[in-house]
């Protein structure tokens, strides 16, 4: 499915760079001559017609962007041949060129043919280049909007498939949400875990462009919420922690690949600005969605330092967001691994004594001892039990003990998900259009001395 919307998209890459096409439709050959000189310099397709009946044998065979039609032709006027073009090609700009005073033809042509505008005779040369110009930027205003609606819709079509049950369970419940808090409510497991998956798959979308990038942010938001946790945040201000861990690198998204690939401490001059910017952007692109401003003023700080040398605002101390402190902690110590932060990659006992190493400086003391307090504690627990699975030894209720990703790194499933009996043929489906096996790996529960899986 991944394949072919990156066709589709290809496709639509494709439709940009055809050029506009115009059609001018005017009895008199010294109009059409006049009018094509003084397009043909910038670039356009130009048809010409000396008639209306040229005009849709034209309009029979190209796609037209724009048609400009005398008003006085004999045979078909140009009301009536604009009437004509809004039935058979009702995309195109219609535009009349008049050179009488005939208010009742043009009132016709304006009923019949729906006219953009019309032009007299004889015209401004820079009047009518620039109706023209700006009545073709509004058509790809409205070209673009279709091209990324089209996209949206198949995307969306590509997560409905995985998450079909889910819609089913979120609209069951939608009467009930809206008289709570929304999709954010806790009272509301299923629908915040709805909620969750489609923000991870939203990180996972980001993440496709870094390569070796790939779960990083859910690593980060995992880490992140478990740490507020265990400093006494509570459930609501744990959650900004957690959204804003999967969002936080979304302002690199208009990033070039070769800064995303860089790592952090080998660029200066431009590079870095252009990448110190991106926790202003990641702000602005999520505060228009209400329930994403706490997350959105912890990604703007999850770069600054407790001594107050970070960006974008110098902050120091208490002065940064307590969640931000904690998420510049667990982001660092999963970049320092990915080898995105140093010119290197460190292991995780590594990765633990840089974060001690930037105790007071970079990061907030009291957060990197609760930091390495978890680590070390969770390091003396047993790993959960699992089992791979192949698709068709899945049965329902059992648990994933971790993410499931498509072969180019799109996340399908999120861990601690509940697989049914719908979710599991879909798994199948998926595999067999895919043409790729999956490995599921599920929790082995221990019952009464034997392992036993499911939930």
């Amino acid at each position: 499915m991944s394949d072919a919307i990156n066709q589709e998209n290809a496709q639509l890459q494709d439709q940009e760079v055809l050029p506009i096409t115009l059609l001018f439709v005017d009895d008199e050959p010294n109009i059409l001559a006049a009018l094509r000189r003084l397009f043909r310099p910038m670039g356009y397709r130009i048809f010409t017609a000396e008639g209306g009946a040229q005009g849709l044998e034209v309009l029979a065979h190209e796609e037209v962007d724009l048609v400009i039609s005398d008003m006085r032709m004999p045979v078909m006027d140009g009301a009536q041949f604009l009437e004509q073009v809004r039935i058979r090609s009702p995309n195109s700009i219609r535009i009349l060129l008049t050179g009488y005073a005939d208010i009742t033809s043009t009132i016709d042509a304006i009923n019949k043919g729906q006219i953009y505008r019309y032009i007299t005779k004889p015209w401004e040369d820079n009047d009518i280049v620039l109706t023209i110009r700006y009545a073709l930027e509004q058509k790809q205003l409205v070209r673009d909007k279709e091209r990324l609606e089209a996209l949206t819709q198949r995307q969306n079509a590509e997560l409905k498939d995985l998450n079909a049950n889910l819609e089913d369970k979120v609209k069951a419940r939608t009467e009930e949400v809206r008289q709570t808090m929304g999709f954010l409510d806790i009272a509301h497991k299923k629908l915040k875990k709805s909620f969750f998956t489609s923000i991870l798959m939203f990180s996972n979308l980001l993440e496709l462009r870094e390569g070796g990038m790939a779960g990083h942010s859910r690593r980060v938001a995992d880490t992140a919420r478990k740490l507020a946790l265990q400093l006494g945040m509570n459930d609501a201000d744990a959650q900004d922690v957690m959204v804003a861990g999967l969002l936080h690198d979304i302002g690199k998204i208009g990033l070039p690949d070769n800064l995303l690939h860089k790592p952090f401490s080998m660029l200066a001059g431009e590079e870095y600005s252009a990448v110190a910017k991106h926790p202003v952007v990641g702000q602005n692109a999520l505060m228009a969605l209400e329930q994403l401003n706490g997350a959105a003023k912890l990604i703007r700080s999850h770069h600054e330092r407790f001594d107050g040398k970070g960006y974008p605002d110098g902050l120091s101390g208490m002065l940064i967001p307590i969640g931000a402190r904690i998420l510049a902690v667990a982001n660092d110590y999963d970049a320092v691994q990915l080898g995105h932060l140093l010119n290197k990659q460190m292991n995780a006992q590594d990765a633990l004594g840089f974060i001690k190493d930037g105790r007071g400086s970079r990061y907030d003391p009291q957060i990197v001892d609760a930091f390495v307090r978890m680590i070390e504690k969770n390091a003396h627990i047993n790993k959960v039990q699992e089992l791979a699975l192949r698709t068709a030894d899945l049965k329902s209720g059992m648990v994933l003990t971790q993410d499931l990703m498509s072969k180019s790194g799109f996340l399908m499933l999120a861990r601690d998900y509940l697989l049914d009996d719908a979710l599991i043929a879909l798994l199948r489906k998926h595999e067999l259009m895919d043409g790729h096996p999956l490995i599921i790996y599920v929790k082995k529960e221990v019952k009464d001395g034997s392992h036993n899986v499911g939930g």
